[in-house]
């Protein structure tokens, strides 16, 4: 039997196996996360969210709040994150005429022992998710690109901008 070895992943304990990181030694700081995705579509898919012409209403406004809800949400979804008491949370959209695509960018800000960063992440895929169900009648060809943290601010590790 192999001895037990400390792991560099916080969710892992001495033993490898599974747990919730115990935050409470840790200073409550201002934190924030920004992270961004891409939904691809026809172009007259794109033209109709734009338009406002969908047949189940308002695809920006839909997909916003269920970003926001998703962000909310995140310590249901991903196992091990802590519940979080989010201060702010955002989900913009920005148009890409000559790709075909929309940017979905999220940002959610606490101030609290633990990041932001699965929220900001779970934000932009719910809203993207919800794109898609809003408009898979005309377009069910759409996919999805490119989720990833962009930056993230605050708490032991300091600022992480990606490249």
């Amino acid at each position: 039997m192999s001895s037990p070895m400390k792991s560099p992943l916080s969710h892992l304990n001495a033993r490898g196996e599974a747990h919730m990181v115990d935050v409470s030694e840790k200073a409550i700081t201002s934190r924030s996360a920004t992270a961004e995705g891409y939904v691809t579509m026809a172009p007259a898919t794109l033209d109709m969210i734009l338009d406002g012409t969908a047949p189940k209403g308002d695809v920006l406004a839909t997909a916003r709040i269920a970003g926001i809800m998703g962000a909310k949400k995140t310590s249901e979804l991903i196992p091990l994150c802590h519940p979080l008491a989010l201060a702010k949370v955002t989900v913009d959209f920005t148009p890409d005429r000559e790709n075909a695509r929309l940017r979905v960018e999220a940002t959610a800000k606490v101030d609290g022992k633990t990041g932001v960063e699965m929220e900001a992440l779970t934000a932009v895929t719910v809203a993207c998710l919800t794109l898609y169900d809003m408009c898979k009648a005309v377009d069910r060809a759409m996919s999805f690109s490119g989720i990833r943290l962009i930056e993230k601010m605050g708490g032991r590790s300091g600022t992480f901008r990606a490249p």
